[in-house]
């Protein structure tokens, strides 16, 4: 039933000629493949967005969501760390005036609240190589993720023991073991969201690309934090 339900949001989207999911539809896809997410919430207006962080309570994390803005960092539409309702008053305005500034053709959805969560930064992707179909990633994430380009491919699907080839092949491994004082990560779980990545995108082949970065991961969770999934546009 769960891949029923996936199908026809995929299938919805296509029809109406939306190849880009936003933060919500791609979350909800993937929280119904049974990958994991940090609390979420999600308002319009700067009033919606101070009620949602004051009930999910603090530090949070404001991010903008617009279907034109894919590197939300670089338009200034991410801010982390917030404290207070008055922090996250001076967020709003701050993510607005910026993002109006640098991408001002963008339509403004609204904003992402989000709880903070602390661990390594983590990339799972997908794409499609044109000779050999569906690929999957993984690797060191977060904003430095196209300058390390640490990351281990797999053709679709994959199994467990790929899963963990793919953990061991990647140049930043010693980071996953607790390297530099960082906490050793719940590998299980992060075998586990590759497998069902896998899964997701082997039984939708629609999706053309998606991504989750970062993935936060520690000793006792890996959860995502933001989502992106790219469809085959309509024929």
């Amino acid at each position: 039933m769960k891949n029923k339900a996936i199908s026809e949001h995929i299938s919805s989207a296509i029809k109406s000629g939306k190849s880009i999911l936003d933060l919500e539809e791609a979350r909800e896809i993937m929280e119904l493949s049974g990958i994991p997410f940090n609390k979420s919430g999600f308002g319009k207006t700067e009033d919606e967005v101070v009620s949602v962080a004051n009930e999910m309570g603090y530090p949070v994390a404001l991010k903008i969501v617009s279907p034109q803005i894919v590197h939300k960092t670089e338009s200034g539409g991410v801010k982390l760390d917030i404290n207070s309702e008055e922090e996250v008053k001076f967020a709003y305005r701050e993510i607005m005036k910026s993002v109006k500034n640098k991408v001002p053709d963008a339509e403004i959805l609204g904003i992402s609240i989000d709880e903070m969560v602390k661990g390594t930064e983590l990339i799972i992707g997908t794409t499609v190589d044109p000779q050999f179909g569906h690929m999957i990633m993984f690797g060191i994430g977060g904003i430095f993720v196209e300058i390390y380009e640490d990351v281990s491919f797999r053709l679709i699907p994959i199994t467990s023991g790929d899963a963990k080839d793919m953990l061991n092949e990647i140049k930043g491994r010693p980071l996953l073991d607790g390297a530099r004082g960082r906490p050793k990560i719940d590998e299980g779980q992060l075998v586990d969201i590759l497998m069902k990545v896998s899964e997701l995108v082997d039984k939708n082949p629609d999706i053309q690309e998606m991504d989750l970065n970062p993935l936060m991961a520690n000793e006792s969770n890996v959860v995502a934090v933001d989502a992106r999934i790219i469809l085959k546009k309509s024929e």
